[in-house]
């Protein structure tokens, strides 16, 4: 395996890991603030940065329909943060596809 390089985003807002503060995103990425996770309410990013997915996909139906997802984790403390969707098999939720849910409760904010 290489060597990791950690991005340093710049943003009137940072997202970042709550447990380790490694940036993931910034507010101009945010297409959505009204979506749930597993733990609550969550935001629909359309980039991300230091996080991996899962090898594992997983086949969900939720309250939009059917979605192919890979959960992501931090790059840095490896902690689940929420998923990358995949594969949406409903014409009117295509838009979610390669697009990533961050769980609110996961996430701290810098200035």
């Amino acid at each position: 395996m290489g060597l990791k390089y950690k991005v340093f985003l710049e943003g009137k807002k940072v997202y970042a890991c709550a447990k380790c503060k490694t940036h993931l995103s910034t507010d101009r990425k945010i297409m959505s603030r009204s979506f749930h996770g597993e733990s609550g309410p969550a935001f629909l990013f359309s980039d991300v940065v230091n996080v991996f997915p899962d090898n594992e996909l997983e086949d969900r139906t939720m309250t939009t329909g059917r979605h192919t997802i890979a959960m992501i984790n931090c790059e840095w403390c490896n902690t689940t943060l929420g998923w990358k969707y995949v594969k949406a098999y409903e014409e009117d939720q295509k838009y979610k596809e390669g697009k990533f849910i961050l769980e609110k409760a996961l996430l701290t904010v810098t200035n």
